[in-house]
């Protein structure tokens, strides 16, 4: 058993590459077969990828399987608050005994060769899966798809493709039909995909690659649709209709990745109740959440306080179209982003529906961009924008001048997860 915690471990693999992104598989492959190939050893693997929405769909899928009694495994990133979050072992969050145990072993193991924090992180948990009996693994891609980290499994019981857009350009490529080739890098000889609604340039992509390798497609608009109908989800595929409460998770948007969890379901043997399940029971933190207890709330009690970690031009326009449907009030963003994102695509739809805001830089992040540069691209999209040092000093400033106002605190999932400890 370790001596060490999880965090001085998860600090000493930091050191082990001087890239924090570098996308190939060749370290990854190395180390598991030091550890003895656990990724061949996992429960079914339904593995997920896609630019928006592929956590948001794996809660989902989760929700739906543990609904039927399923014991899952789940692996997703980035975690919010503890790095326990991304590593789920047979419904149960790790704990720090196990965690420090696997990741101990993986760093061994490694025996200090180049390899990313994500890469042995990843190894650890697929150690930790492999040990621990289950009916399913969940695996969700960190970046891209095809030289992913977890895109290791030979024959995964099904695939997920949600929405492809315009994102990390700078690993994935500057056209979506490059993006869209390395999202559909998960796909396998003769394993089953469901795929989400795509542009067409993405589609194409991921249907020639499908047909390459003779993998069926479950697609949105051909083998399934899903619609909402007086405040309920309308789901229909080939086996036939199904009337669902409308997803725990806001916003229009969540309809399609709620489409995509049943026709997984559905594909896996759920029934209704299970997919009734998936839309209730699941728990996905930072998604047009609603902040109702901690010390942000208490420091504006009247305000209607929000929080989001989507960080692209398709988040953005998917925040920018829930907000224009809620009830009128006054709203006002607090807002940080890291600089490798394309702020200006982010915020264009968001000042059509936003008051004001508020930027600051993210807390503990390197790659953070300052408040200055966050505040002066608001401006240039048309917003009123000033700078404040804190998310609580930035709320309290909005407080002051509107007390009943709509506060959405967004930008980045690493500032979500800032907020959420603050706020306990």
């Amino acid at each position: 058993m370790s001596t060490a915690t999880s965090d001085v471990i998860l600090d000493r693999m930091m050191e082990l590459h001087p890239k924090i992104i570098d996308l190939t598989l060749d370290r990854v492959w190395r180390l598991l077969h030091a550890l003895d190939d656990p990724q061949d050893r996992l429960p079914p693997v339904i593995h997920l990828a896609g630019t928006n929405g592929k956590g948001s769909t794996q809660a989902m899928i989760r929700a739906g399987l543990e609904g039927m009694g399923k014991r899952v495994h789940a692996y997703t990133s980035p975690h919010l608050a503890r790095f326990h979050e991304r590593i789920r072992l047979a419904g149960d969050l790790i704990s720090e005994t196990h965690l420090s145990d696997v990741l101990d072993e993986c760093y061994a193991a490694n025996d200090g060769a180049d390899i990313t924090y994500f890469e042995i992180t990843t190894c650890a948990a697929l150690l930790a899966f492999a040990r621990t009996p289950a009916d399913f693994t969940l695996l969700e891609v960190g970046l891209g798809g095809r030289l992913d980290a977890t895109n290791v499994p030979e024959a995964p019981a099904l695939t997920v493709i949600t929405p492809v857009s315009i994102d990390h350009e700078q690993f994935l490529g500057d056209t979506l039909e490059k993006i869209a080739f390395e999202k559909a890098g998960i796909l396998k000889p003769g394993v089953p995909c469901v795929v989400g609604p795509q542009q067409d340039a993405a589609m194409d992509v991921i249907e020639a690659r499908a047909a390459a390798l003779s993998a069926p497609l479950i697609a949105y608009g051909q083998q399934w649709h899903v619609y909402e109908e007086r405040g309920r989800l309308v789901f229909q595929d080939e086996t036939g209709l199904l009337d669902l409460p409308l997803p725990a998770l806001p916003g229009a948007h969540q309809m399609s990745n709620a489409g995509a969890a049943v026709a997984a379901l559905r594909y896996l043997g759920a029934d209704e109740s299970a997919c009734e399940a998936a839309m209730r029971d699941l728990v996905w933190p930072a998604r047009m959440q609603r902040l109702r207890s901690g010390p942000l709330v208490e420091a504006a009690p009247e305000a209607e306080l929000w929080l989001d970690g989507g960080h692209n031009a398709a988040a953005g326009e998917a925040l920018g179209a829930h907000l224009a449907g809620l009830p009128t009030r006054p709203t006002h963003l607090i807002c940080g982003m890291l600089n490798t994102k394309d702020i200006s695509g982010y915020l264009r739809p968001l000042a059509q529906v936003a008051d004001s805001l508020t930027a600051v830089s993210i807390p503990g992040e390197v790659n953070t961009l300052s408040a200055e540069k966050t505040a002066a691209a608001a401006r240039a999209v048309g917003m009123v924008a000033n700078e404040s040092d804190t998310v609580l000093a930035a709320l309290q400033g909005i407080y002051a001048d509107d007390p009943h106002a709509r506060v959405l605190i967004c930008g980045s999932l690493y500032l979500a997860g800032a907020v959420l400890r603050e706020n306990g």
